[in-house]
């Protein structure tokens, strides 16, 4: 294959990751628009709705490594499509569910299992394929997470609507077969990525990333910047009702998010091709923390948007820019292992960080404690992220 023909096919692979993303993501978020049906049928507090979405979080970002894995041996195709398989049947079993135990092992477990297998490989196999236009590669493809994340929950909240919740579960899970599995069946591993010119692909062996001061500083970044990303997806539909704002605005508001992050993931990655990407990623990582503020002084449903986009913005860019930091620093011998590892230091700020906020509200009644200590982690993350980049 000519070089040539091997950029094109890049691109479908780049746009086969975003329908992917688009899929998975789009199902993750659309927790929002099913916050509230779980709340009201098995009577469940916020923080016990919130472990649902912080467990599928966890074991997402946790087995991605594994997926990374699998992916460099076995090739992306294989590893997304039972992915996609697995999402599709989670969400059917979590239709049927008839306690909040059932929803956790469905939509919390089985969802993060299939969105682990599709994510790493998905974003993994795209840096490959492109050196000059690679930042700009990775925030298409990346932006199916924002595409999804505007997109599937507000579809979610009109099937709720229209036929309740557990029809509306079984429609997105048709969704998942017909569009995810498709997309899945597109993705190719780059030729670069498989040439093995004495036995191996060139880059740093996964051991030795993982041992470098760049990694963990890296790893530091984005355990520390993790609750400030998904704090917001699972509570701030529940904060706009408390303002009482109706419930399609209510849930329009991660689909804000998503909008910000559609336009982060585009803008940051062609901006970082220019300025480079380690100053853009401590640039994101600190508007991160900076929007936080928005929340915080949020009394109006106004005030609730302009967070949604600023904070869509800023999550957008740092995780369009992620992917093709790791190629540039470490190559593609082991590429989408390395950015499973690196995604699992999201983990616990998925789990922790949505369950805690339901915890403190639940306590106090109010959000303000939490959105002040996701500012302050952001703040943190910012250091890290210039440690890692500095050289």
């Amino acid at each position: 294959m000519t070089e040539e023909r091997e950029e094109r096919y890049g691109w479908v692979v780049v746009w086969a990751c975003f329908a992917a993303l688009t899929v998975i993501f789009g199902v993750s978020y659309s927790f929002a628009a099913f916050f509230e049906p779980f709340a009201v049928e098995f009577g469940a507090s916020r923080a016990q709705v919130s472990l649902v979405f912080g467990l599928s979080g966890l074991l997402y970002f946790v087995l991605g490594a594994f997926a990374g894995m699998l992916a460099d041996r076995l090739g992306p195709q294989r590893v997304a499509g039972a992915g996609m398989v697995c999402i599709a049947l989670a969400l059917l079993a979590g239709s049927r569910a008839r306690s909040m135990t059932e929803v956790t092992l469905a939509y919390g477990i089985g969802l993060g299992l299939g969105i682990a297998l599709v994510y790493t490989p998905a974003i993994g196999c795209v840096q490959p394929w492109f050196t000059r236009r690679r930042g700009l590669a990775a925030g298409i493809a990346s932006s199916g997470i924002g595409a999804g994340t505007l997109l599937v929950p507000l579809l979610a909240a009109a099937a709720i609507e229209a036929w309740q919740w557990r029809h509306a579960m079984g429609a997105i899970a048709a969704g998942v077969l017909l569009v995810g599995l498709t997309s899945a069946l597109l993705l190719r591993r780059a030729p670069q990525a498989m040439r093995r010119a004495g036995g191996s692909v060139p880059g740093t062996p996964l051991g030795q990333a993982l041992a470098s001061r760049s990694f963990r500083w890296l790893y530091a970044m984005l355990l520390l910047a993790s609750p400030s990303m998904f704090v917001p997806f699972a509570h701030l539909s529940a904060a706009a009702r408390d303002l009482g704002v109706a419930e399609a605005q209510a849930v329009g508001l991660v689909g804000l998010i998503g909008i910000g992050s559609l336009v982060g993931r585009f803008a940051v990655g062609a901006l970082a091709d220019r300025i480079g990407r380690p100053r853009a990623l401590v640039g994101v990582t600190a508007a991160l923390g900076l929007s936080m503020l928005l929340w915080l002084a949020a009394r109006e449903y106004w005030l609730l948007a302009a967070f949604a986009l600023a904070m869509g913005l800023a999550y957008g860019g740092s995780v369009s820019l992620m992917p093709a930091l790791c190629m540039d620093m470490y190559g593609a011998r082991a590429v989408s292992s390395i950015i499973g590892v690196l995604y699992t230091g999201a983990a616990l700020g998925n789990l922790g960080g949505p369950w805690l906020a339901g915890r403190v509200f639940d306590a106090t009644g109010s959000y303000a404690g939490v959105v002040a200590g996701c500012a302050l982690l952001s703040a943190l993350a910012t250091l890290c992220a210039w440690r890692a980049l500095r050289r």
